[in-house]
């Protein structure tokens, strides 16, 4: 896949578990992709996704990886397999796009990223929700001016966990998950995008239990291990000099999902990270709080498969890069570090924004022609 190439770019997926189906149905409607293939180590399974989205093909993940044909690897499989089968796609010569987590440490997506450059390939990495309309329309609004100088910002992610909804939820509280790894990449991502780079962080955290019972599908009843923290507080500095308090717990019985950013001027309230559209309100020091409703999302996930294949044929970086993804990781991983250490970690991995969305970038829209 090159910058001068042309027509919809070849994609082929990996793993058709549940997130599967939410991608195939958004990949195969967008003009600009060509959706060829699924992989998985359940064949069938990948054969009954395929069939499912009319793509042509679905079978073994061999078959997807020799398919010269294909340009790039959407990697949806567990987060213990994205490094591995990344560094796969690469070897194979394609493109990737990893699900979230990018990897699960700083060394092996380190190299991961390294591969892809010594092979003038791209890795770009999920979430891609703040390329939604909702978090593009904060960001505009934020560098407008509107709340003044950005100095703090709160998040909060509170549920009583997935285990009551999930058939299969044990992986969710296993290493590489848990409400940090989990969800907090959404959280994070927005903040980074909204503030630029993480300096430092602090943090604690804290278990409920240490077993929990599937309540829904095949296994209900079923016990399973709980390994990681399922409540994490952190505090966050920028690059910048602001500050956040992010809050990630699977451990509350009251729900709640925010982004707050306060500036010298007001307070932006930023939709729901882990959506792609929501209203964007403002609070002024004086008067009523003012609603800006983002403009509906055409796609959801999907949406960085996409603006990565515009980016490669158009030879200029993705919005939603490997290094973005890295530096993320990272935080998270320093996360856990500084509440294991009870002091503060310095975050050094480097990250570079790239500039908002245009307000008409239109992700329905046929650009690649062939």
């Amino acid at each position: 896949m090159s910058a001068n190439g042309s027509g919809p770019v070849r994609v082929g997926v990996i793993g058709a578990g549940v997130i599967s189906t939410e991608y195939l149905r958004n990949l195969t409607a967008l003009p600009d992709l060509d959706v060829r293939a699924v992989g998985d180590l359940d064949p069938e399974r990948a054969r009954a996704q395929a069939a499912a989205f009319g793509v042509p093909r679905g079978g073994p993940v061999a078959d997807v990886l020799a398919d010269d044909a294909i340009e790039l690897v959407v990697n949806l499989t567990v987060p213990q397999a994205h490094v591995d089968v990344a560094l796969q796609a690469l070897a194979a010569g394609k493109h990737v796009w990893n699900e979230k987590p990018i990897g699960l440490d700083r060394e092996s997506t380190r190299t991961l990223l390294d591969t892809a450059g010594a092979r003038g390939l791209r890795v770009a990495t999920a979430p891609d929700t703040f390329l939604g309309p909702g978090i593009q329309t904060a960001r505009r609004m934020l560098e407008s001016g509107v709340i003044g100088t950005p100095l703090t910002a709160l998040t909060l992610f509170q549920t009583p966990g997935p285990e009551s909804w999930h058939p299969n939820p044990d992986f969710l509280f296993q290493d590489g998950a848990g409400p940090l790894f989990d969800l907090g990449p959404y959280y994070i991502t927005a903040l980074v995008q909204l503030l630029g780079p993480i300096t430092q962080v602090s943090a604690v955290t804290s278990r409920a239990r240490a077993k929990r019972t599937i309540g829904s599908g095949p296994r209900a009843g079923q016990q399973f291990d709980v390994t990681v923290p399922t409540h994490v507080a952190a505090i966050y500095r920028f690059a910048g000099g602001a500050s956040a308090q992010s809050l990630f717990s699977f451990d509350s019985a009251v729900k709640r999902r925010t982004i707050e950013i306060t500036g010298t001027t007001g307070t932006l309230v930023v939709p729901d990270p882990n959506t792609f559209s929501g209203d964007v309100v403002v609070h002024g020091l004086d008067g009523e709080p003012v609603t800006t409703p983002a403009a509906p999302a055409p796609a959801t996930r999907g949406t960085g498969v996409l603006e990565l294949a515009r980016a490669v044929r158009a030879g200029r970086p993705e919005r939603a890069s490997g290094l973005l993804g890295a530096h993320v990781l990272d935080v998270m991983i320093s996360t856990i570090e500084a509440a294991e250490r009870g002091a503060p970690v310095d975050v050094t991995s480097p990250v570079e924004l790239t500039a908002a969305l245009p307000q008409d970038w239109d992700p329905t829209s046929a650009t690649l022609v062939g």
